[in-house]
């Protein structure tokens, strides 16, 4: 149900070979249990985590009275983070990644349990005696958004904790669990002795965990390890099946609120605010406490007076909700947006207006999700009081943003969802425009989603990279196959999710090619890219499709696939790459992926 976080599935296999780093002494963390109200320990003194969850500044943190944050994977970057956090004062639950059931982890095979619990035996032997080393975090929701009863998992879960106790007995084991329904509480209660902490990731239901937990069982000691604003599956959704999201100024009051409700529950040894950063899941903002230009938001306002007991320096804007004059309209028609915003200290603000395209996927289980189209050209008469819209000719739907600027980092959003009426409901797909651009900066609306993983899934990390030299635009999209063996591949689907069973795809009468931008981590590596794999045995099948196979060098690389005399009436799969390890986890980068 909860969420993925930029690096929670990049775990690196071969870590395995790395020796352990070398630290001075550890610094134990001890967990006194004994009584009613446990507690923390560290160098013998009570430690209560006031924590923040995501890639935003560990500085920042600090600064707002934060004294924890955690990761969701061990790879090559876990020890910069650990320096990083003992720059700064911090402390960190490591979390090693375990396999999702839904990404093909087989809880049942025996060479897929043996190979993660030896990883979570390289990991503890690589990071156990670094001197910011809070905690472990075994595992985050891998027992999936049902029941969470499977055995098979928790007894592996028992068993990687006891291996961890063998290997470090001076930091505490945690498990986190996609909220506490279900068989979650009453099976680690039985079958995991060796965890000492749950980890809880809840957002709706945070205020009420106190309560429910005791209701559920729960004895152990908790940890609140991701929380914020209500998820999109919380949300009713509107006349025309879409969800309307808090403006930051809301949130605030929410992240507020469910941190006093913790902070008095004597079962609860703290909680970790969810996300210390930006990042696009169902909307450009819904989770994220900064702003995608860099800005705070007012949840980080509100934790810096929670954590700390003081008021930020400079107080983030205020934002009432927008008013839109209507909600529905023809393709190309117009919509007056009202907007009122202020600063607390009477400073002058700047207002951006956006229009994106709708996320076609509202839940990704907090896997990668490209960043919709955005249109520049809609936005007319915009000022700090209000915008006109000229909504695009194509039918769908779309949210309009205002983000606000107060000139001193500090920010405020609102957004409202908007419907261009039509729909396309003939046996071709959706009409299109080349050239329809499936990633880069500026791709095309609607388009495909990466959504079908295939062969090794929990293998495949997939995530925006603006450190390797972007072929074009600022970011580029960095893959990675984590093992030796096996083989994987992600397609690109429309609708997303589906094989077949569903109408959708694009019409893309008039392209010539399909053209692409790769290059190879290390060089040589062996991608087979190509677009159309659902054959006639599907109810909805691709009209076409064609495919190439390639060798990566370690310099940018443009390559195409030739799509004359193809029928590209309907097009479902529109781009995808499969590898086979061949002895050696991979990593490759694409951009500038179109249609001409």
């Amino acid at each position: 149900m909860l969420l993925f976080r930029l690096r929670r599935i990049a775990f690196c296999l071969c870590a395995l070979m790395v020796p352990a780093a070398v630290y001075a002494d550890p610094t134990p963390v001890v967990l006194q249990a004994d009584s009613g109200s446990p507690q923390l320990l560290v160098d013998g003194q009570p430690y209560y985590i006031k924590g923040g969850g995501g890639d935003g500044s560990k500085a920042d943190l600090a600064a707002a009275g934060g004294n924890t944050f955690r990761t969701w994977g061990v790879d090559d970057t876990t020890g910069l983070l650990l320096d990083e956090a003992q720059k700064h004062g911090l402390k960190v639950v490591v979390g090693i990644w375990l396999g999702h059931e839904r990404h093909g982890f087989d809880y049942s095979d025996v060479d897929q349990v043996a190979k993660q619990f030896d990883h979570v035996r390289a990991s503890v032997l690589k990071h156990k005696d670094h001197p910011a080393l809070l905690a472990w975090g075994l595992g985050n929701e891998m027992e999936g958004f049902g029941d969470g009863g499977n055995a098979a998992i928790w007894s592996h879960v028992q068993a990687c904790a006891a291996l961890v106790k063998e290997l470090d007995p001076h930091h505490p084991t945690i498990t986190v669990i996609a909220e506490i329904g279900g068989q979650r509480v009453p099976a680690i209660h039985r079958l995991c002795p060796d965890i000492d902490i749950i980890g809880i990731n809840s957002y709706g239901g945070g205020p009420s965990i106190p309560e429910r937990y005791k209701a559920a069982g729960g004895t152990k000691p908790y940890i609140v390890t991701e929380f914020g604003p209500p998820g999109t599956w919380e949300v009713k959704r509107n006349s025309f099946d879409v969800v309307n999201e808090l403006t930051s100024t809301q949130k605030a009051e929410i992240y507020r609120n469910v941190y006093e409700k913790l902070k008095v529950d004597p079962q609860c040894l703290g909680s970790f605010a969810f996300t210390w950063g930006f990042k696009q899941e169902a909307t450009a903002t819904w989770f994220g406490m900064y702003l995608p230009n860099g800005n705070k938001a007012a949840a980080v306002d509100a934790m810096t007076l929670a954590w700390s007991g003081k008021p930020a320096s400079n107080l983030c804007p205020t934002i009432e909700p927008l008013k839109l004059s209507v909600g529905k309209v023809d393709p190309g028609g117009s919509i007056r947006v009202e907007l009122v915003t202020s600063d607390p200290e009477g400073k002058p603000v700047n207002v951006d207006w956006q229009l994106h395209a709708e996320a076609e996927v509202y839940f990704t289980g907090g896997d990668f999700q490209q960043s919709p189209p955005q249109y520049p050209e809609a936005i007319r008469d915009a000022s700090a009081t209000g915008a006109t819209l000229v909504m695009p000719d194509e039918p769908g739907k779309y949210r309009v943003y205002a983000f606000v600027d107060d000139g001193e980092g500090g920010g405020a959003m609102a957004n409202a969802p908007i419907l261009v009426k039509g729909e396309d409901t003939g046996p071709k797909g959706l009409s299109s425009k080349l050239p329809f651009v499936v990633y880069d900066d500026k791709p095309s609306a609607p388009n495909f989603t990466p959504s079908g993983y295939m062969g090794e899934a929990e293998a495949i990390t997939m995530t925006p990279d603006d450190r390797g030299e972007p072929f074009a635009g600022d970011t580029n999209l960095k893959v990675t196959y984590n093992q030796g063996s096996g083989w994987g591949g992600v397609v690109w689907q429309h609708p997303p999710n589906d094989w077949g069973d569903k109408s959708g795809g694009f019409d893309l009468t008039g392209a010539t090619k399909l053209v692409f931008h790769a290059r190879g981590e290390k060089g040589g590596e062996v991608i087979e890219f190509g677009f159309g794999l659902l054959g006639d045995d599907k109810a909805f099948p691709d009209s076409g499709g064609n495919s190439t196979e390639v060798t990566l060098t370690t310099r940018w690389k443009q390559y195409s696939i030739d799509l004359a005399d193809l029928d590209l009436t309907r097009i479902k799969t529109g781009f995808y790459w499969t590898l086979a390890a061949n002895g050696n986890p991979k990593s490759f980068y694409l951009d500038a992926i179109r249609y001409e």
